[in-house]
């Protein structure tokens, strides 16, 4: 088994590690390949950011009434 990785590869052992399905070698080759290819340190980055938003979205909802309020605006002004 090669050290060295494809980026579609090191994509793959990036999302495993996301979920923790990566192994040691793997991670150890992803790491390697990360060292020298820009795309991929660049994917990896967004996987982290996109990871974290997904765990922690931090969505502010509109309390119901608001919600309700506005809904009969929309309705009047449709109904125009």
């Amino acid at each position: 088994m090669s050290i060295k990785l494809e980026c579609h590869e090191a994509n793959h052992f990036c999302d495993k590690n996301q979920y923790r399905e990566a192994s040691i070698w793997e991670k150890i080759r992803l790491n390697i390949h990360l060292i020298y290819c820009r795309a991929c340190r660049k994917y990896t980055a967004r996987n982290i950011k996109l990871s974290k938003v997904v765990k922690d979205p931090k969505v502010k909802t509109m309390p119901r009434d608001d919600k309700r309020v506005l809904k009969e605006q929309l309705q009047r002004e449709l109904s125009k």
